[in-house]
């Protein structure tokens, strides 16, 4: 298990403690528009070749012991864009960043033998920039990453590419 150290530097900022990272309210289930620091990018670590539908990602979810679905946002591999937690709902995706974060997956990310691999679509791609540029509106100041470029969180390859670097003309 990763446990968080604290000061850590995220998106250039120095990070003294948990509570200087969120915005906490004891046992609150919801997060705050101006709480919103990140858009996390992940993938399902299915094959290409094979669908995994929103049904299946919340059985899985649920099997973990989730309440839903940890994501926000799911994307499958025709462009379909499916909501699964309300913005301002804490999701559960990357730990310690889910109080501050709206957690985006899109369906793949291994290929047909199972490796790591940036599967996405041509559909996938169009609708995950549709759904940055309206997240950024709502969420000016929020940073766009990968699971694999949050500090302190689970090290994982997910999502198989940097959003960062793909991304950065979001940021400006």
């Amino acid at each position: 298990m990763i446990t968080e150290q604290y000061p850590m530097t995220i998106a250039g900022d120095l990070v003294a403690s948990e509570d200087h990272l969120l915005t906490h309210v004891e046992n609150s289930q919801f997060m705050s528009p101006q709480s919103v620091r990140f858009i996390i990018i992940h993938c399902s670590a299915t094959r290409c070749d094979r669908d995994y539908t929103p049904e299946q990602l919340k059985h899985d979810h649920l099997l973990r012991g989730f309440i839903d679905v940890g994501y926000h946002y799911y994307i499958r591999k025709d462009g379909t864009t499916t909501q699964h937690r309300r913005l301002n709902e804490v999701g559960a995706h990357c730990r310690p960043f889910n109080r501050c974060s709206i957690g985006i997956c899109y369906e793949g990310g291994l290929d047909a033998s199972g490796k790591p691999k940036d599967t996405r679509t041509i559909a996938q791609r169009g609708s995950l920039v549709a759904l940055l540029i309206k997240l950024k509106k709502q969420f000016p100041k929020a940073f766009i990453r990968g699971h694999n470029e949050m500090p302190g969180a689970i090290p994982k390859s997910c999502p198989n590419f940097k959003p960062s670097k793909e991304f950065a003309y979001l940021m400006k």
